[in-house]
């Protein structure tokens, strides 16, 4: 894919499945169509398959065949691309580059494509380690990817503005989510003490262990709060948020 990108758009009947790999983002699919119709899968995967090869093409046929409907003249099916992102090494590739791109090409001389509708891209994660000191545009985005905190994407962020406004919606989305897991311990523990409240003698013991994991989650909520007092969000959301009082949030400072 050497053409730029003019229009992007994400609400083509967008995939995200998840697979959890302890406790870890195994797949992240997205269907993405931009210039109006071509279409890219984007596959991140974390867990090594050993059916990966095919699951790509399986991935493509799907997407490939979609673009027409019965009825519909061949000419119709559009380009369409597959992007798969690895954190370990394919078999079979171990001599290749961290970026491979694949088409159908003619066998003996291996100048003539068939057609420019099939293209798939390997990207593999951990062949980068060691080009930190490369130029290249793609291995910023890819070391982005790998550790968007590490020297070289703070220093490739001062002059890519792309880059620059990525973090930035990540670290919204990270904000977003601390966000919602403040909201969720606020509520479970307003349910728990009220369930305490309602216990009698005969539980005495279970409310011993519901209040030891309730001090459990009060030192949670005021680690959660120390990190919103370092992002010098205002008192009264902190509160309102994590359940602490003004007198605790003093002690936490």
């Amino acid at each position: 894919m050497g053409e730029k990108i003019e229009k992007v758009d994400l609400s083509k009947n967008p995939i995200l499945r998840r697979e959890t790999v302890h406790g870890k983002l195994g797949v992240l699919d997205v269907l993405v169509e931009f210039n109006e119709s071509e279409k890219i899968n984007l596959e991140m995967q974390v867990a090594k398959r050993e059916d990966i090869l095919e699951r790509l093409l399986y991935y493509w046929a799907r997407l490939y065949t979609r673009g027409i409907q019965e009825g519909e003249e061949y000419v119709r099916l559009e380009r369409t691309i597959v992007v798969l992102i690895t954190e370990f090494e394919l078999k079979g590739l171990e001599e290749l580059g961290y970026h491979t791109e694949w088409k159908i090409i003619e066998e003996k001389g291996r100048k003539k494509i068939l057609t420019d509708k099939l293209e798939i891209h390997i990207l593999e994660l951990n062949k980068i380690k060691g080009k930190e000191n490369e130029d290249d545009e793609l291995l910023d985005w890819l070391f982005f990817i790998d550790n968007p905190k590490s020297e070289r994407v703070r220093e490739a962020m001062k002059e890519n503005e792309e880059l620059q406004e990525a973090n930035k919606k990540l670290n919204q989305m990270s904000e977003e989510e601390e966000m919602q897991r403040i909201a969720w311990w606020r509520e479970k523990a307003l349910h728990d003490e009220a369930s305490l409240k309602g216990m009698g003698r005969r539980e005495g013991m279970a409310i011993g262990e519901k209040k030891g994991r309730l001090k459990g989650k009060q030192e949670e909520k005021e680690e959660i709060a120390k990190k919103m007092l370092q992002k010098k969000m205002d008192r009264a959301s902190i509160m309102e948020l994590t359940g602490l009082s003004e007198e605790e949030l003093k002690k936490l400072e």
